[in-house]
Parts: C-alpha cells; structure tokens; sequence
C-alpha cells in the first residue's frame, strides 16, 4: 500500500526517543521529510545520527521545551524555514505521572498540563496556518487508555490525557473543512526507558520476552507492546491511507483497556 507520505513534512515533538523516535524513523523510511523536537540536544542528535545511518536521510533536530509556547511557535518555524511547509504534526511530547490526588501539588499540576495539553494546543496553533496553505494537513495527539476510564493514583496524568482526547474530537470538528484531521492514539503499556529500566533492576534473570510475558499476563494479548507498533499505528493515521478518518481514538494497549 503506498500511504502517500513522499515529499510530506512532519514535527514530532519528544522525538528522541522512544514512541517519537521510531514514528520519526519510519515516516522517513516512508517518504517524509522530517523534524524532531525536544528539550536535549544530545539525545536529538543522537537520533537525527542514528535515522540518517540506517536511512541515508537527514532529519532537522531542533531543540524545544513545549512547555513553553514560545519554543512550541519556534519548532514550527524552523520546520517550515528548513523545508519549505509542515503538513504532519505529532503532539508526542509526554511522560508518565501518576500518583493520589493528596500527593499532586500545584507545581506539577500546572508542568503536566502545560507539558502534555498546551504543548499540543501551541504547537497546533502555529502550524495549522501553514497546513491550511497547503491545502490540508494531519494531526495526531498522543493520549493515553486511562483518559478514557481514569483509575485511582493516576493523576496528574489521566486528567491531562483526558482533555488531550477532549481537544482532538473538538478540533476535528473546527479543522475538517480545511481538510486538517485530527485524531489521537491512546497508549497502554509500551517499551520504555523506563520500564526497561524496572525490567534490569527488578528481574535482570528475566530475558525482555520472558519479562514481557509476565508483567503483561492480564493483558490480553498477553505481553508488554514495541515502539514500532504504535509508530505503524501513527503513520497511517497521519498518511493518505487514512484520509477519511478524523476525531477519532485509536487504543494502542493490547486490549487491555475497558472501553471501546
């Protein structure tokens, strides 16, 4: 299937690693021309080396704090200066907080909510203009399954989520007659930094499969996912292959999630 992706420019933010760093790698394998944003200059250059070793091509690394609207507005004009337009976006920039509402202060509210929400409404705000002069555009936001049934200790981060689905079905509805869709991935348990790093501290006697296998036992597909099963999710969500599909929310969670 040809997704339509050669010669489209896309931002991924928190594109160092990770989720963000493999959707990176494969959009360009598929074609696209590329930028990846996030606060470490080191970690993005290690990626921008690594894609351009394994691809041939280079990717514009730029380094943004989303949490910042100024540096959000700046990711997207270094990407349209370097390339000439941006007609993908990928809000990815996010990490894991949660704990009891009695242990959220007001401090990690407000960072959570300016990392994970307004980083993806500024970066959106500065690059829809551009994608409605190309005619059109692709937007995804990455949320997480417990937006959709919020559990007890997950906060901050489920509330975040929870308006980050919110944003994308209303943006959808704002952005359609542009032909900018919309939509968002919500993501269960995936290979991490982090949970490889539980996996070498709490069971080093463990291969990653046998690991897997044992955290994800009440998973229905019964394992922990790979980065490169959400990044296939997200490419063809942002690709031509998918160009009727906007305001909707994708489970990326092996089933785990108790909600459509």
């Amino acid at each position: 299937m040809n997704l339509g992706l050669n010669g489209k420019v896309a931002l991924i933010t928190g594109g160092s690693k990770g989720i963000g760093f493999v959707t990176a790698l494969t959009l360009v394998k598929e074609g696209a021309d590329v930028a990846i944003c996030a606060r470490n200059a080191d970690h993005l250059h290690k990626a921008a080396t690594s894609i351009k070793e394994e691809t041939g091509r280079e990717v514009l690394p730029i380094v943004a704090d989303v949490t910042k609207e100024e540096d959000c507005k700046n990711a997207v004009e270094e990407t349209v200066q370097h390339f000439g337009k941006i007609n993908i976006l990928v809000n990815n920039a996010g990490t894991s907080s949660a704990n009891p509402f009695d242990q959220v202060d007001t401090e990690l509210w407000k960072y959570d909510l300016d990392l994970k929400l307004f980083g993806a409404i500024h970066c959106s705000r500065y690059a829809v203009p551009y994608m409605r002069k190309e005619r059109g555009g692709a937007i995804v936001n990455l949320t997480a399954s417990m937006a959709k049934t919020p559990g007890a200790s997950s906060l901050p981060t489920s509330v975040s989520r929870s308006a980050g689905m919110a944003l994308t079905k209303a943006m959808s509805k704002d952005l359609g007659k542009d032909n900018i869709r919309v939509n968002t991935v919500c993501i269960g348990l995936i290979r991490s930094d982090q949970i490889e790093k539980m996996w070498q501290n709490n069971r080093p006697d463990l291969t990653w499969e046998e690991y897997s296998k044992e955290v994800g036992k009440n998973i229905p597909l019964g394992r922990i996912g790979n980065t490169q099963e959400a990044a296939n999710v997200i490419t063809f969500l942002v690709s031509e292959a998918a160009s009727y599909v906007t305001g909707t929310a994708v489970n990326i969670d092996g089933g785990s999630a108790s909600v459509l």
